[in-house]
């Protein structure tokens, strides 16, 4: 992942997570990217189409995975995952569902994303504001919001099969 992170800097893009999943003869990998720069419209399918290159290319060099594998390269999604603490800068605001780390007591909440303060993630609840530290989280995850049409805009997948 640091090194598709590495070179999505020189391509303005961002990687928003990488996941290996399904069989282990035949995985997928799906790669997540969105524009680098807050403010911007989310990626298009052209977009996302363009960036599948050098993202392909760099997954045959490092050979990650030993075999074939299907690659899929995609938009975050209306459900953004949320990982980096520049993610939680950027998207303070947004409305998110968050999972803690543990074994007890409340592991999961929903309310507005404050951003990081004094370096832990903070969160305003319908109980009240809660902050925590950025290792306390184990996924975090924008509330999409559909308005008041019921219009929104689905996820762009593009996929490349490698043998």
């Amino acid at each position: 992942m640091e090194a598709l992170e590495a070179a999505a800097a020189s391509h303005d893009v961002d990687i928003v997570d990488v996941e290996v999943v399904g069989a282990q003869k035949n995985p997928t990998v799906r790669v997540r990217i969105d524009h680098a720069n807050p403010g911007e419209d989310p990626i298009t399918l052209d977009e996302v189409s363009e960036q599948t290159g050098w993202i392909s290319d760099l997954l045959d060099e490092l050979d990650p995975i030993p075999g074939t594998f299907t690659l899929e390269v995609s938009s975050p999604g209306l459900s953004r995952p949320l990982r980096k603490a520049a993610d939680f800068t950027r998207f303070a605001g947004s409305e998110v569902s968050l999972t803690l780390v543990g074994e007890a007591g409340r592991l999961r909440y929903t309310g507005r994303l404050e951003g990081l303060v004094d370096d832990k993630v903070s969160l305003v609840t319908d109980e009240g504001e809660f902050s925590w530290p950025l290792e306390d989280i184990r996924s975090c995850k924008i509330r999409p919001d559909f308005g008041s049409d019921g219009a929104s805009k689905g996820k762009r997948t593009t996929k490349k099969q490698r043998g």
